[in-house]
């Protein structure tokens, strides 16, 4: 059997001619089979070259035929050009080509635009097999090792992407990075190109597609200032920054998570990485989100799931504002019951006005130190949601709470990383900038942003410390004084609980203050059957003992249009 191989320029007209005698021998002669390889003008020079000196070869012009001996333990033996493989036809088999010029010309110029688009449509095939590459930061957190699988398992990035996931951390740490990575590749996920460990920084995120960054520089080091801490996470922003700009894909997504300083990481982030674009890099709120949800769908007595819309402001890690007005319920077991897309308004199914404004307000304020002590799944399952949400777009309709440069919306001051409403769609996220809010938040945003300003002009050093929000703005929106104005009976433990020692005047310690007020005490049950408030705001301070350092990781939580209805 014939084995030839007709290799040329794509563009050449005697490679065409060449080309369709060779196609005539094939179909006319059963045991004479033809290969052929056609490169690109810009390419053909180089790979001839290279063809040539691989197999001791003198040939300098299109095409360029040789006969196979594969078969027989030998390399190829070179036939010749064009006039070479015309003779070879004319004397073996009695057939020769007599194609015009014009024709030769007007194929050849075919056979380039066909080479041209199936090489794009390899390039993209290529682009589909080639893997995400994921960095992952601190990757010995317990985040980490819970993130690997939904990461993996393809229902973040879709079916038919492959995923390299890259975990880095310090030298300490390389043990347990070794066993995550033993363990992640027991898994056997189709889609799990690779595992890989990495302990030094000049190796970061190269060709990064996805960096998560995780550290938490307070879970590590005792610091005794807020500016301090401060400097310390602008330190570190400063090698991650410059490094993610050098060796990450120019489109790189940036996900900031943690319990400390996300929304001054993402900020700083940007500003030492100038040239990664500001849409792709974000703080995650979604996991004080979901708490919330969840400890609203335990009241209710229903599954978290169908609780959406709560919304998240301000400094995630910080100083926060938790705003149910827009909050709905979906598949709640009551009297009125719907289709699945069905909802009612949270507040209206909420009717334990002080159970709000206490214990919901103290329990999302000490999330920082309970995050501390968790297994790392309800971070690992927010993160995963959110890149979900970015590859495959949210839930039409359904308000996801997340930290970006604010630009200006809500009238919240530029510059700032802010968490605000957004929805995610085609690849990219938007803020919904038609919530609306009134004024009572407007003000409540204006204290959060002044914050995230301070924060950041600490970490430029622009400032030495930080400096407190209008004193009197601050300490004077008073929850006891606003319950006074609104006529609320409040139960003194409530008080108690809700102040956690910022409205309560100094007592020796162990000793309780009991607080009063003008009106006569009515029992919990009686109160809520007889009270009806209209556009309740209350506003809940308290100070995280766990976390503070001068009024370090203070957790401001309000709750907007907490209502209390009478029940049916």
């Amino acid at each position: 059997m014939a084995k030839f191989v007709l290799a040329g320029k794509a563009n050449c007209p005697h490679f065409a001619k060449a080309e369709l005698l060779a196609d005539y021998l094939q179909i006319n002669l059963p045991n004479f089979k033809i290969h052929k390889i056609t490169q690109h003008p810009d390419k053909w020079e180089q790979w001839l070259h290279d063809i040539c000196e691989k197999n001791g070869w003198e040939h300098k012009r299109s095409p360029v035929v040789w006969r196979e001996l594969l078969d027989r333990g030998g390399k190829g033996l070179l036939l010749g050009g064009f006039n070479d493989f015309m003779e070879h036809a004319q004397h073996y088999y009695g057939i020769t080509s007599d194609m015009l010029s014009e024709q030769m010309l007007r194929i050849a110029e075919e056979n380039l635009q066909t080479h041209i688009e199936i090489e794009k449509e390899e390039e993209y095939i290529k682009s589909l097999i080639n893997p995400l590459q994921v960095w992952i930061s601190s990757a010995s957190a317990p985040a980490c090792y819970n993130l690997i699988p939904l990461l993996a398992n393809g229902e973040v990035f879709g079916m038919a992407t492959e995923v390299s996931i890259h975990l880095l951390d310090s030298s300490h740490y390389k043990e347990i990075l070794h066993g995550i990575v033993m363990e992640a590749q027991d898994l056997a996920f189709p889609l799990l190109r690779s595992v890989s460990m990495h302990t030094e920084l000049d190796d970061a995120f190269v060709q990064a597609d996805i960096v998560i960054l995780l550290d938490d520089i307070l879970l590590q080091h005792e610091i005794p200032s807020l500016e301090d801490c401060i400097r310390q996470v602008t330190e570190q922003c400063k090698v991650y920054g410059p490094l993610i700009e050098k060796n990450a894909n120019s489109r790189v997504k940036v996900i900031v998570s943690g319990k400390t300083f996300v929304n001054l990481r993402a900020l700083m982030i940007m500003t030492f990485a100038p040239s990664i674009d500001g849409q792709n890099i974000i703080a995650m709120a979604m996991f004080l989100e979901n708490a919330a949800k969840a400890m609203l769908a335990r009241k209710l007595n229903m599954n978290s799931a169908g609780v959406k819309d709560v919304i998240v402001w301000g400094n995630i890690s910080g100083n926060s504002y938790i705003d149910l007005s827009k909050a709905k319920v979906y598949r709640y077991d009551s009297a009125i019951w719907g289709p699945p897309n069905f909802s009612r308004r949270l507040l209206d199914m909420i009717y334990d006005g002080n159970w709000v404004r206490s214990e919901f307000a103290f329990v999302l304020s000490s999330l920082s130190s309970r995050e501390h002590h968790c297994l790392g799944m309800s971070p690992a399952h927010v993160i995963a949601t959110v890149l979900r949400y970015w590859y495959q777009d949210s839930p039409p309709g359904e308000i996801v709470s997340m930290g970006i440069l604010s630009e200006g919306q809500f009238c919240i001051p530029e510059g700032i990383i802010f968490s605000m409403p957004v929805r995610f769609q085609d690849g990219n996220w938007e803020v919904i900038t038609e919530t609306e809010i009134n004024e009572e938040t407007q003000e409540a945003l204006k204290r959060l942003a002044h914050d995230l300003i301070q924060e950041k002009q600490v970490a430029l050093g622009e400032i030495p410390e930080m400096r407190p929000y209008k004193e009197t703005a601050f300490n004077g929106f008073n929850l006891l004084a606003l319950l006074e104005e609104e006529n609320v009976q409040t139960p003194p433990e409530d008080l108690d609980t809700l102040s956690n020692g910022l409205l309560q005047p100094e007592t020796q310690e162990g000793e309780k203050v009991q607080t009063t007020t003008d009106e006569p005490e009515a029992p919990p049950d009686e109160l809520l059957q007889s009270e009806m408030l209209e556009e309740e705001k209350v506003q809940v301070l308290i100070d995280d003992p766990e976390t503070s350092s001068e009024g370090l990781n203070q957790s401001e939580t309000s709750l907007s249009n907490a209502e209390n209805n009478e029940n049916p």
